[in-house]
């Protein structure tokens, strides 16, 4: 017999918020099929009580899955329950695919954000990117290499992030699974994104575990410094203790302080509540 569990307000409106879409409806450039994985996409969720602020939400996976719930839509739920407007980033991934097609997938979804944000009830100015492990990684990349104000993030949380590519910190599975086995030293060069910074590099709040036994805690530690060398407003926050993937950390009795330090930051910068 069929059993109708009936929803909650709050389950509700989050059922209604959600619409994914293709970022590319005519085909994605560079596609090597016609399956899912060769359609990236975000998925979109709207608060009932917005405050202008919106977030591309990029989940981590080693550049070879995604971890689409406790770093997508648990994500996008948190972020709607702090008035702030999420876009769950579902983009290609390797070995099929390697850069610059997850960067180009990336920064599009932050142009289709941008370029839509009255639609969405968001400043143009208020658009942040978020991203965990090799999301974060990506979320990175994006804050160092865009390419214009349509693509530049005005803000960037970065979860236990990938951040170099080379020796002795580099998680080499997302090194092989974006740039192939034998990548070219430059591509290395450019994407250990620790080298890359600028004064436009967009503020930036960084999560980590210190024994973080699978992408080294120097990863985040880099980023803040050279982050501090340019001159770009920062946060950083580290745990002695977690493991890796940890999304919101809601069943660590003492990392799961972590997102109550982030809606600080937002708050101090007028981007949530």
């Amino acid at each position: 017999m069929l059993r109708i569990v009936p929803l909650t307000l709050a389950a509700l409106s989050i059922v209604a918020a959600q619409k994914t879409e293709l970022l590319y409806p005519n085909g994605a450039p560079g596609a090597l099929g016609d399956a899912d994985d060769d359609k990236p996409s975000i998925t979109i969720y709207l608060p009932d009580k917005p405050l202008g602020a919106g977030v591309v939400v990029c989940p981590g996976g080693g550049y070879q899955h995604l971890a689409m719930d406790h770093e997508g839509k648990q994500i996008a739920e948190w972020l709607n329950a702090h008035g702030i407007a999420a876009f769950v980033l579902k983009y290609r991934l390797g070995p099929k695919y390697h850069h610059p097609v997850e960067m180009n997938d990336a920064l599009q979804a932050m142009r289709i954000v941008r370029g839509r944000a009255q639609e969405f009830g968001i400043a143009p100015n208020k658009i942040g990117i978020w991203g965990f492990s090799a999301g974060g990684h990506l979320a990175s990349t994006v804050s160092t290499h865009f390419d214009g104000p349509a693509t530049r993030p005005d803000f960037a949380i970065l979860c236990y992030p990938v951040i170099s590519m080379k020796p002795p910190f580099a998680h080499r599975g997302s090194v092989k699974f974006l740039l192939g086995d034998t990548p070219d030293p430059a591509l290395i060069e450019s994407l250990s994104n620790e080298s890359q910074v600028t004064g436009q590099t967009p503020p930036t709040f960084l999560f980590a575990t210190t024994d973080d036994a699978s992408v080294p805690v120097e990863n985040s530690v880099q980023y803040y410094l050279a982050l501090r060398r340019n001159q770009v407003s920062a946060e950083m926050h580290l745990y002695e203790n977690g493991r890796h993937g940890l999304g919101l950390a809601k069943a660590d009795p003492i990392v799961k302080s972590w997102p109550d330090r982030l809606v600080d930051w937002l708050r101090v910068h007028n981007w949530g509540r």
